[in-house]
């Protein structure tokens, strides 16, 4: 049933103002946190607060803590949205001063969080496996994705944010042809070592950044992507770039952590987000124009002596352009 006229109203009185709109246009761009957005928009966190509450009462902006953080993300495919989005897309293309600066701020802040993983990646590049096995048991984790992963071999096989190449060499029976990326270079000197020291020939390691990897679109049997998302701060827009590459049919792999409070991950391993719920991670694969065909969960390693090596991890494998679902 269409919103009558006093809900439309509302929906525009709370759009309709100078913050709350330059608000909605930087959340266009992806999820942010208050801090992100308080340093773009130039004014104080109460008062960037207000309007993000008056954004998400409007059911325009969707709101949710985990953890320490507070993150904010358009409501993009409600009635309520529909209303505005026009307006918000054609601000998007205009050249206004203060949209302009907006737009440079939020590269920066993009920059920053960049500079802070790379920096991370550098410094534990040579530990990075080992660092892994802190967290989690590894060997369960890749038996359970090769047998997640279907059948094969497959043609082209595409390891995205592939550090150390594990992928490469745990699917090395899986593919005819595979390709590495990575953002940091420490980390494909690593990879290249592990790679020729397994004498793997039939993969190739490659320095890109997987939210534009030119040249590979449409062209990928099989995507995975395993411990990257927890990274990233879009990591909607991470899996839409997964979908790209695949051929229609073709499948993705997304191995990450259920959802967690161990704050420590922020502070000391450059961790943005703590896990992934199924829901989230669905909305995220619609978006794609991608079906989830099949999921599992690993509980964590009843072992562990610590807390913090208390981690669930989560499979999910889907399908482009194809239905049908199931989950373990």
């Amino acid at each position: 049933m269409p919103p009558g006229l006093d809900h439309s109203l509302n929906i525009l009185k709370a759009a309709g103002e100078e913050s709350r709109l330059r608000l909605l246009l930087l959340l266009r761009a992806g999820e942010l946190t208050v801090s992100e957005l308080t340093q773009v928009l130039g004014q104080s966190q109460p008062r960037v607060s207000r309007h993000l509450k008056i954004l998400s009462d409007a059911g325009l902006v969707e709101r949710y803590r985990e953890g320490a953080w507070v993150f904010y993300r358009l409501a993009d495919h409600t009635q309520d949205w529909a209303t505005i989005a026009p307006m918000v897309e054609a601000l998007a293309a205009c050249d206004d001063r203060t949209l302009v600066r907006d737009a440079e701020r939020l590269g920066q802040v993009h920059i920053a969080r960049a500079q802070v993983a790379a920096a991370y990646f550098e410094d534990n590049a040579a530990e990075w496996d080992e660092l892994r096995k802190l967290h989690l048991p590894e060997e369960d984790i890749e038996k359970a994705m090769l047998q997640l992963a279907g059948d094969g071999p497959v043609e082209h096989f595409i390891d995205l944010g592939t550090g150390t190449g594990r992928m490469l060499e745990v699917f090395a029976d899986f593919y005819e042809h595979g390709v590495g990326y990575d953002l940091s270079r420490e980390m494909l000197a690593i990879a290249r070592a592990n790679l020729e020291k397994a004498s793997l020939s039939s993969a190739r390691l490659r320095q890109g950044d997987l939210f534009s990897l030119h040249g590979e679109e449409g062209q990928a049997d099989f995507v995975c992507m395993h411990l990257v998302l927890h990274f990233l701060g879009d990591p909607g827009r991470a899996v839409r770039e997964a979908a790209r590459l695949l051929k229609p049919g073709g499948r993705l792999l997304i191995v990450d952590f259920a959802p967690h409070e161990l704050e420590f991950l922020r502070e000391k391993h450059a961790h943005r987000r703590l896990g992934f719920s199924d829901e989230e991670v669905t909305s995220w694969m619609k978006q794609a124009d991608l079906r989830m065909t099949d999921g599992t969960t690993l509980a964590p390693n009843i072992r562990a002596k610590k807390g913090e090596d208390k981690l669930a991890v989560k499979l999910w494998l889907c399908t482009k352009g194809k239905s049908g679902a199931k989950k373990k």
